[in-house]
C-alpha cells in the first residue's frame, strides 16, 4: 500500500479527523491533508511523528515508514540476542515469582515464548502438537485438542479470546469456528470474565492479567505479553497454595 493510503486507512480506523492528527503531531491540517492526497512527502521525522501520534506499534510504524520510502526506525531482534539477555533474566524472574499460580510469556502472533512450572496445570490432556514453545497459546485454548473440553465456561470464555484477535484476522476466523453459542445460562458476570478449567486439583476459577513492556523501542520486545493468571475464589488459592509440590 501506498503512504498517502496507509495512513488516511489508519487514522480513520481511529475515527480520528485530519484536524485531530494534526493537533497530535504538532502540524497543520492543510499538510496532513496533503499528505494523504498525495501532494505533499512527508520527511522521515514527520513520518514518525505522525506514526507515533496514531499510537501505532511499532510494527506498523516500522510499515509505515517502508511505504514512505525510508529505513524502519525500531529494530526487530530475536529473542535470542546478546541484547535482550536482561530481558530474558527479568522474563524468568518474573515467571518464578508468580508461582504457584500459572503465568505464560507470548509473542505477537501468540506464540509461547516462556512458562512456568504452573503453566502445566493448565494443559493438562492438551495435545503434545499443541502445547510447548512455539505452540500458538490460542489454538491451544480453544481447539478442541488442547484444553477447551476442559472449560466449564467455553462459551463465554472462548468469545473473550476471538475478541482479542482483531490484529490476527486469519486466526481469528479459525478460532471463531470452535465457539459455541452462548446459553441462558452463559452470560458473564461480576468485573471480569473468569476461567474456569477443569484440573487434577479441582475447578479452578482463574482470572488472568496482560502486561507489557510499555517503554520497548525494539519490536520484538514491545510485542511480548506476561499473561499470569491469579485465583477468583478462596478454593482456587488453596487448590494452588502448594504448587507443584505434593502432587
Amino acid at each position: 500500500m501506498d503512504f498517502p493510503s496507509a495512513l488516511r486507512e489508519r487514522r480513520t480506523s481511529l475515527r480520528l479527523s485530519q484536524l485531530d492528527l494534526a493537533l497530535r503531531a504538532g502540524t497543520t491540517q492543510r499538510h496532513v491533508s496533503f499528505i494523504e492526497s498525495g501532494r505533499s512527502v512527508p520527511g522521515r521525522n514527520m513520518v514518525v511523528r505522525l506514526a507515533e501520534s496514531l499510537d501505532l506499534p511499532l510494527r506498523e510504524r516500522n510499515a509505515l515508514l517502508l511505504a514512505a520510502g525510508y529505513a524502519p526506525a525500531y529494530p526487530e531482534s530475536g529473542l535470542d540476542d546478546a541484547a535482550l539477555v536482561p530481558v530474558r533474566e527479568a522474563i524468568g524472574h518474573i515467571l518464578r515469582g508468580h508461582l504457584p499460580y500459572p503465568a505464560i510469556v507470548v509473542d505477537g502472533g501468540g506464540g509461547l515464548v516462556a512458562a512456568n512450572e504452573a503453566f502445566g496445570l493448565v494443559t493438562e490432556g492438551a495435545a503434545a502438537d499443541l502445547v510447548g514453545p512455539g505452540r500458538n497459546v490460542y489454538r491451544l485454548a480453544l481447539h478442541p485438542r488442547g484444553i477447551a473440553p476442559r472449560i466449564r465456561n467455553l462459551a463465554e470464555w472462548s468469545r473473550h479470546i476471538v475478541a482479542r484477535l482483531d490484529h490476527l484476522p486469519q486466526l481469528r476466523d479459525e478460532l471463531a469456528a470452535y465457539v459455541p453459542e452462548l446459553g441462558p445460562d452463559d452470560a458473564p458476570l461480576g468485573f471480569a470474565v473468569p476461567l474456569h478449567l477443569a484440573s487434577s486439583r479441582g475447578e479452578l476459577h482463574l482470572m488472568t492479567t496482560i502486561t507489557t513492556f510499555a517503554t520497548a523501542v525494539d519490536v520484538t520486545l514491545a510485542e511480548l505479553k506476561l499473561e499470569a493468571f491469579l485465583p477468583a475464589d478462596a478454593a482456587t488459592a488453596a487448590a494452588l497454595a502448594d504448587y507443584p509440590g505434593n502432587m
